[in-house]
């Protein structure tokens, strides 16, 4: 029967028994296909873009000079890795390679990985190690001394391996102290950032806080390849270790190992258990030395007491006895209380014979009648005292008064307030006489209230004798006259002014 909806034109279609696909069910085919032929793959290649996602997984490209392949590496085995990819590293993966439906590509899943040799990472190394040692963290000026004797010592190390085993039978040995213990993975991705965390956080608890704060530190971990000990060669363990303000002790593989932190930390202990033998003395050998030390003191002290003894004992040897010291100061002083004792006698017999005389004169009943009748002298005598101390007062004012308004009369002051006036010369000498004045002197005329300065002139007034002139003039505006000094007769004798 014709199919009535089929055009007449249309062109005839080829018959065929191929089935029909949908997209999904030809990417799981190719994902099968690629996975049966490749299910294990070992792929070397250099290391380009690396990526640690948020989940934990790590994801990456291998590639070399003409291809680029992309992997995955699931958060369970990224975690193991011994060490931290970084881009440009060649490595060696292994795995399986797989499909990507989402993005039709192809990518491969991988299970291990490795740097491509240990020639490799021995480059790394010595390329971190040359770069940490030129910021100074290496240098012998950073080390600090271990403690003689820690009270308390952290170790920095996985708390189920046989290390920390080690390490505590060893304290419990030596000389059993507090150990604390800072759990960390020494293993792996993650191994870097808990060894750090450790010995950062031991170097911040509180000195005398709730957690006691370690002494010295011990940072452990067993033997294994370059790729298993690979964590304390990272920078942020390195850092830590040189930044740490508690001595730090590293112990981390066998005596042949060597990683980074063995040259930032203050020792190196060639095995955990050597850095427990590093950090506590011997307890029994320590009791054993304090022991053989205090004998040595005391067989020393006895010698050195026995020494004294001898010489003390001869030196008093050469000393005179003590009782041929004493004989002759014995008997001077029973000779001294012989006498003593007669002449105290005396002397007390002296005494009381006087005080009986004078104790034979002293009657009550007269004694205190000459002491009333002194009391009563005494009261007449004040009683007069006083009115003759004033009139004594009186009369002495009135001389005072006397002498002196005789004393204001004749002074030369009182002399002033009268009219006259004193008359001085430029040397402060008193001017007696005319004769004593000559032309051009300068004189001071001293009155009762004030002073005025002078020049003695030439002539005097009409019918006057001649003779100087006196003119009063003003200092600042009469000129300055030649002074012409006269000898004073020393003969003449001294006039009074009155």
């Amino acid at each position: 029967m014709d199919n009535p909806f089929e055009s007449p034109d249309a062109p005839e279609q080829p018959s065929s028994n191929m089935p029909e696909m949908t997209v999904s069910e030809l990417s799981a085919a190719l994902k099968r296909t690629i996975e049966d032929g490749y299910s294990f793959v070992r792929v070397r290649g250099e290391l380009g873009r690396v990526v640690l996602a948020k989940s934990g997984h790590l994801y990456f490209d291998i590639k070399d000079a003409n291809a680029v392949l992309n992997t995955v590496m699931w958060k369970g085995q990224a975690g193991r890795l011994p060490f931290k990819p970084e881009e440009g590293l060649e490595i060696v993966a292994e795995g399986k390679l797989s499909t990507y439906a989402g993005r039709s590509s192809y990518q491969m899943i991988a299970d291990k990985m490795r740097p491509a040799g240990v020639g490799a990472l021995m480059q790394l190394l010595e390329e971190r190690k040359k770069k940490l040692a030129a910021e100074g963290l290496f240098d012998a000026s950073r080390k600090k001394p271990i403690p003689y004797l820690p009270m308390v010592i952290g170790v920095v190390t996985s708390p189920t391996g046989a290390v920390i085993r080690d390490i505590l039978h060893r304290v419990r040995d030596r000389f059993p102290v507090h150990v604390l213990i800072w759990p960390a993975l020494v293993q792996g991705e993650r191994a870097s950032f808990e060894v750090e965390a450790g010995i950062r956080g031991f170097n911040a608890l509180t000195p005398g806080g709730p957690i006691p704060r370690p002494d010295v530190i011990i940072v452990a971990r067993g033997g294994g390849s370059i790729e298993d000990l690979w964590p304390f060669n990272e920078e942020r363990v390195v850092r830590a270790a040189a930044e740490s303000v508690i001595p730090l002790i590293s112990a981390v593989g066998h005596e042949t190992d060597t990683t980074l932190i063995d040259f930032a930390s203050d020792r190196r202990a060639p095995t955990p258990t050597g850095a427990a033998e590093m950090a506590l003395p011997v307890k029994a050998d320590l009791i054993a030395t304090v022991a053989d030390l205090g004998a040595r003191a005391t067989r020393l002290l006895t010698r050195h007491m026995e020494r004294r003894r001898l010489e003390l004992r001869s030196a008093s040897g050469r000393f005179p006895k003590l009782e041929a010291l004493l004989q002759g100061p014995r008997q001077r002083l029973d000779l001294a209380s012989q006498r003593f004792g007669g002449a105290l006698g005396r002397a007390m017999s002296r005494k009381r014979a006087a005080f009986d005389r004078g104790a034979g004169g002293l009657r009550p009943a007269a004694l205190r009648r000459d002491i009333a009748a002194k009391q009563a002298a005494q009261v007449r005598l004040g009683a007069r005292l006083e009115p003759a101390m004033k009139r004594r007062l009186e009369v002495a004012t009135r001389k005072f008064d006397a002498i002196g308004r005789v004393l204001e009369t004749l002074s030369y002051e009182g002399v002033l307030k009268r009219g006259f006036a004193l008359v001085t010369g430029s040397d402060g000498g008193l001017v007696r006489s005319a004769a004593g004045i000559a032309e051009g002197d300068r004189l001071k005329l001293r009155f009762a209230d004030g002073e005025v300065a002078a020049v003695a002139g030439s002539s005097g007034p009409k019918g006057a004798p001649p003779g100087p002139k006196i003119v009063a003039v003003d200092d600042s505006a009469a000129p300055r006259p030649r002074v012409v000094k006269r000898k004073r007769d020393s003969s003449e004798p001294q006039g009074n002014l009155f």
